[in-house]
């Protein structure tokens, strides 16, 4: 599933630079489909990440929780492809800028902490190029929401009945604290939310019947086209609960008529990280360097789509040379690098039996997911 939402994600953006290279003006589309292609989108991985992890602390009152190895997972996971995006972003920087100093190297190094990491409170411009963001369609600010979730689990480990050991609730406190300075977007959390509900529900043995069957995928598939066509904007509580509605059926097992299923599927999904990180900076160096703003101005709506069918295999060729070479191979040593920390701290998991099973793609509740 977060394979397709990827690439809609990449949509969503794409329409966006129709109308950037037109207007200037870096602003969702007018379209409510191709806005929430985007927004939604988010706020599905957002659910994806509350059911998966939500499932690991219910499953952990019985099988209890490696936390040393959960936290190693999730940097594996986040921390190696994002440094190559950064490195990408630098020497794009450098390109833009003639290699020229355009400002004062302390304030420039500031702005790369900022950079370094996941932009939490600011994603500044970098020697003195304008909207730096752009480079990478902007999307580094739902990763500081992933963090904090991660970060808040041993907190909402408690309110399932597993404690977890101290200097892990210490580090929830203060990712509460400095989500509260960061002061999130209230919508963005209540996607968390509605994965856990999906969580909730996809243990009901009633309800995981009823998702499996033809109605629930009528009902899936409506309330996706309902709240991607209908509303504005998903930032609303309606459209929210149909997202939720739709994601919690998939996650009772409804494989959206077999599509979930299929093979592909699985290796887009795997890609999905890839795609999400990757697909701004092909958008940028196509309408830059490639053909250049003047000629990307010009051309008509057919040619624009045209254009953006045809960067869709490179995006996907890229998407997986970055996972087969940086994510996949840095993720099978979460194993022997936890190992190593945990021979350096005295913090152990709460309970060490726990299944360690590899894998990016979206899993069902039953066998507990990964």
């Amino acid at each position: 599933m977060r394979g397709y939402l990827a690439f809609f994600v990449f949509l969503h953006h794409s329409s966006i630079w129709y109308f950037y290279l037109r207007t200037g003006r870096w602003a969702v589309p007018p379209s409510n489909l191709y806005t929430n292609f985007g927004q939604g989108s988010v706020a599905l991985f957002f659910m994806i990440t509350g059911f998966l992890f939500f499932s690991k602390l219910v499953d952990g009152r019985t099988k209890g929780i490696d936390w040393g190895r959960l936290f190693v997972s999730r940097f594996l996971r986040l921390v190696p492809l994002y440094l190559f995006v950064m490195l990408v972003l630098f020497s794009i920087v450098t390109v833009v800028s003639h290699g020229a100093l355009n400002e004062p190297l302390p304030k420039l190094l500031r702005s790369v902490a900022h950079w370094l990491t996941f932009t939490v409170d600011d994603a500044p411009d970098l020697n003195g190029v304008a909207h730096t963001s752009i480079i990478v369609a902007g999307v580094t600010w739902s990763l500081a929401y992933e963090w904090f979730f991660y970060c808040s689990l041993p907190l909402l480990a408690l309110a399932v009945g597993v404690v977890p050991p101290v200097p892990y609730l210490l580090l929830g406190a203060g990712s509460v604290f400095a989500a509260l300075m960061f002061d999130p977007h209230v919508f963005d959390m209540h996607a968390f939310l509605g994965g856990i509900g999906a969580s909730l529900a996809a243990r009901s043995g009633a309800f995981r019947r009823f998702a499996v069957g033809n109605a629930a995928t009528v009902v899936a598939l409506s309330c996706m086209i309902v709240a991607t066509t209908t509303f504005r904007s998903a930032y609303g509580f309606l459209p929210l609960l149909l997202l939720t509605l739709a994601f919690s059926i998939v996650a009772g097992g409804n494989s959206i008529l077999g599509v979930l299923n299929r093979p592909f599927s699985r290796i887009l999904g795997e890609m999905a990280y890839s795609i999400y990180l990757l697909h701004g900076i092909l958008l940028f160096t196509t309408m830059t360097f490639v053909i250049g703003p003047t000629a990307a101005r010009e051309l008509s709506p057919a040619m624009h789509w045209t254009l953006i069918v045809g960067l869709s295999p490179v995006l996907i060729l890229a998407s997986y040379c970055t996972f087969r070479f940086i994510e996949r191979p840095v993720m099978q040593r979460t194993n022997s690098l936890t190992q190593w920390v945990r021979s350096l701290l005295p913090v152990r998991a709460h309970v060490p039996a726990e299944d360690h099973s590899q894998g990016s793609a979206f899993r069902k509740p039953t066998p507990p997911v990964d």
